[in-house]
């Protein structure tokens, strides 16, 4: 098993490191100037279409969801534990100014996550019992005709039940019950008992049930937290303009936090923030798309402005504002980690509670960290539920419904009571092989990407 490790160990970083951080940037560039920087010309189109979700009305839909709806579940399966792990890890390895490159890397995205939501909601299908069906093996699918298209997308389809359906709630399971075990002596066998039963009582229900519970879900776990940060921020309102600027300043000067020579630091600020800020916004890693299928809009451009909306409020609202909150409380002159110093027993997992801590109490700070991780991975779980369905229908039918719901949750149980850096980086693996049809099906149909463009963003 450790050999097995150590192989999938040094499978993820030469992935990371090279191949996908080119590809998603890349894709992120191609997209950006192929649109004319749709992020840009249309942000002002997707936040009104996002804030008139908010107008209380419950929509229903045959088969699908409400706008609002999608982006909610898309914005439930973005903001996960790596907003918080994420973001911290980022810190810690490449300093406050690699929070300055997940800014760049997100706004890029905006333009990816754009081209993927027209696609999938322009190759999106019914199933016999009249449920929208759509996502990456659908417009992989259209981009590659024959063998190769069957092969691409039943590749996509394979990977995507385990590192969503299974891997992924396994992780953001155990992430929950040790949190609440943590903060309230809760034993993870009861947090995972319940965390089964919640689970299985909304995704029984059927993608309506779900998309009732995402659209009240997701803004009041954003809420929450959106709260939580501003408290410390107000309360060291003083340290905020000091942390601004350290996140420009370690951006193109990070050797005098990280340590080495000035290019070597910088690499690693990048790489970082990169790497980070790619699987926290998930552009380009075709998981929210298969959200974005269900929405019952006009045309699939105007999803598609509402998915850069998603990105948006995933980095630049959610992941910054934390970020903020660990800078200052922490990393400004007088702070435990100024100037790179880095206390033993400090590590990405436990930093956001530190800060927090720092302004709650050693009490308080915890348990809200728990509580907002709870909401942040549960809503992760169900995002992913769906989206990992989806790809078992396409594999093998409605008639695989039952049987994946079964080990889905079975695997929330395990995830509870059990876990592994071999289970995180198996997870880290599927997410990232994910990522190589996906991105290929999506530079193969940029030509349809614009066209949808042109014909209805007017």
């Amino acid at each position: 098993m450790e050999a097995i490790h150590r192989i999938i160990t040094t499978l993820n970083q030469q992935l990371s490191d090279y191949v996908l951080l080119f590809l998603l940037l890349g894709a992120g560039l191609w997209f950006s100037f192929k649109t004319r920087f749709v992020q840009v010309r249309f942000f002002k189109e997707g936040m009104k279409r996002f804030f008139s979700g908010f107008s209380g009305k419950k929509e229903k839909h045959e088969g699908g969801m409400s706008s609002f709806q999608a982006l909610a579940t898309a914005i439930a399966a973005q903001v996960g534990t790596g907003n918080i792990v994420g973001a911290s890890g980022a810190i810690l390895t490449g300093g406050p100014g690699a929070i300055f490159w997940m800014w760049i890397i997100a706004f890029l995205g905006m333009a990816t996550i754009y081209a993927e939501a027209v696609l999938a909601q322009k190759t999106r299908v019914k199933s016999a019992k009249g449920d929208i069906l759509g996502g990456p093996v659908y417009y992989i699918m259209a981009a590659f005709k024959g063998k190769a298209g069957k092969l691409l997308a039943g590749f996509f389809a394979a990977a995507g039940v385990i590192a969503m359906g299974f891997l992924g709630a396994m992780v953001q399971a155990n992430s929950i019950a040790e949190t609440i075990q943590s903060a309230f002596g809760v034993p993870p066998w009861a947090v995972g008992i319940l965390l089964m039963l919640l689970c299985g009582l909304i995704v029984m229900g059927g993608t309506r049930r779900l998309a009732g519970v995402m659209e009240t879900f997701v803004p009041v776990m954003a809420g929450i937290f959106l709260l939580g940060a501003l408290a410390v921020l107000l309360m060291n309102i003083t340290k905020l303009p000091t942390a601004i600027g350290l996140i420009f300043k370690y951006a193109f000067s990070p050797q005098a936090i990280i340590g080495g020579s000035f290019g070597a630091a910088l690499k690693t600020a990048l790489s970082q923030g990169a790497k980070r800020g790619l699987f926290s916004n998930e552009a380009g890693m075709g998981t929210t798309p298969h959200a974005h299928a269900q929405a019952m809009v006009d045309n699939p451009h105007q999803q598609g402005t509402v998915a850069i909306i998603g990105v948006f409020i995933d980095t630049f609202v959610v992941l910054t504002l934390n970020a903020l909150v660990i800078i200052t409380t922490l990393y400004t002159p007088g702070g435990p980690l100024a100037e790179g110093r880095i206390p033993e027993g400090i590590s990405s997992t436990n930093l956001c509670q530190t800060a927090f801590s720092t302004a709650f109490g050693e009490s308080f700070g915890p348990i809200f960290v728990a509580i907002c991780l709870f909401f942040f991975a549960f809503s992760t779980i169900l995002g992913w539920n769906l989206f990992g369905k989806i790809n078992s229908c396409y594999l093998f039918g409605d008639k695989s419904i039952v049987l994946y719901q079964i080990l889905a949750l079975s695997f929330v149980f395990l995830g509870s009571i059990s876990g592994s850096g071999l289970v995180w980086d198996l997870l880290d693996l599927f997410n990232q092989l994910i990522v190589l049809p996906n991105v290929l099906a999506l530079f193969a149909l940029t030509g349809f990407v614009s066209m949808i463009l042109k014909t209805y963003g007017k």
